[in-house]
């Protein structure tokens, strides 16, 4: 193709660095916007005021802003949850049921102290919180072994096992929590019994803690990666497992390793959004929307290219348009599912920029076609205008 004179060519990257990944991103951001605004036009909005008021109920309103935050929270967790096992070549479908498994052990903690009974009980929190946040992490780690086992010593297709443990999850949590079951609330309003004040998350400047760990996942996961001879095996049997084997990986310690990790970090987001995002405090009845939301994670961790530290502001930026795209359904009158389709041409955009990773547009100049480059040098008497002969004058 050529504009003006110069010819634009499709050349593959050899390598990229973190600047450009960074630039391509922002450009997708900003095409993603734009494109949207379409919708805005249509529904008689103006997208500038649609958008400063996305982003400052967002990030600077002070009911807006903590949505954001546990949003956030959530969201960056679930992506770690998937980015290991996707440095190792796999897939991790199953963070929505792995976050169910999570929370419904975290409250296994409470029924075994018989926080069910009586909600002002009073429970010791430096014990059981602690128990808490382990318990989520083991249930959600137990599901992460079933894929990661399947995967190593059968070679069973993970995607498929951990889209399977999802619906099993699912409808465990159901059974659990409405009628009969051993969690449902004494009220029978189809969700859990609410925890006791006494083990509510402590909050660390106004955020639950959990800010504290899902920002500390994410730099130790790096520092896996990078930095330990685990890591090194991992990146090894994503790049190749074959490869790696020969390199005396275990093919079968791999995948469960990683699966039984992203489990445990896939609980930890239950944990976060059923047991330390005030005004929540129990498994509630419409749980599947958080499972809904685990999947962002999987963008969020393509996008971030599997690096943890990236996938700090691509999971805040997705939690506040989330948040924003909510605010505005009402604050404007528009249509349901508002947020869901902003984060969805966000997701198309970003996904589509990716080819720019690999590829780059660039642009030469074209020569005249009168007068091309010669081949190789001629020698002899002084040539005209394009290599002919002068003529006589």
């Amino acid at each position: 193709m050529r504009i003006g004179p110069y010819a634009v060519k499709l050349r593959k990257r050899t390598a990229l660095a973190g600047w450009q990944a960074a630039i391509i991103s922002v450009l997708a951001i900003v095409v993603a916007l734009a494109l949207f605004s379409l919708i805005f036009i249509l529904a008689g909005v103006n997208p500038l005021v649609a958008y400063r008021e996305i982003f400052s109920y967002a990030f600077v309103n002070r009911f807006g802003l903590p949505l954001t935050i546990n949003r956030f929270i959530f969201l960056l967790l679930c992506t770690c949850a998937f980015i290991l096992p996707f440095r190792a070549g796999l897939w991790n479908i199953g963070m929505a049921g792995q976050l169910y498994v999570g929370a419904l052990s975290a409250f296994a903690v409470l029924l075994a102290f018989g926080a069910k009974a009586s909600r002002s009980m009073e429970l010791n929190p430096t014990l059981v919180i602690p128990l808490m946040v382990l318990a989520a992490a083991l249930g959600s780690a137990a599901l992460g072994a079933v894929a990661g086992f399947l995967k190593g010593r059968f070679d069973v297709n993970e995607i498929v096992v951990t889209m399977m443990l999802n619906f099993i999850a699912y409808w465990l949590v159901a059974r659990m929590i409405k009628e009969g079951g051993i969690f449902m609330n004494p009220g029978g309003r189809g969700e859990s019994f609410e925890m006791p004040p006494s083990v509510y998350a402590p909050f660390i400047a106004g955020t639950p803690f959990t800010i504290i760990l899902a920002l500390g996942v994410a730099a130790l996961l790096y520092l896996l990666l990078a930095k330990t001879r685990l890591g090194y095996e991992i990146r090894a049997y994503g790049k190749s497992p074959a490869a790696a084997r020969y390199a005396g990986v275990s093919p079968v310690k791999i995948p469960f390793v990683v699966f039984v990790i992203g489990g445990a970090l896939a609980g930890w987001a239950g944990y976060h959004y059923f047991a330390a995002v005030p005004g929540v405090y129990k498994i509630s009845r419409n749980y599947g929307y958080f499972g809904d939301l685990a999947f962002y994670g999987i963008i969020c961790g393509l996008i971030s290219q599997g690096n943890p530290l990236a996938a700090i502001p691509v999971a805040l930026l997705f939690g506040g348009l989330s948040i924003g795209g909510r605010f505005i359904q009402g604050q404007f009158n528009m249509s349901f599912g508002v947020d869901y389709a902003l984060l969805g041409v966000l997701m198309i955009t970003l996904v589509a920029f990716q080819f720019f990773y690999r590829y780059q547009l660039v642009l030469s100049p074209v020569l005249s076609p009168a007068c091309p480059e010669p081949r190789r040098r001629v020698e002899g008497p002084s040539k005209g205008s394009c290599g002919q002969k002068p003529g006589r004058s």
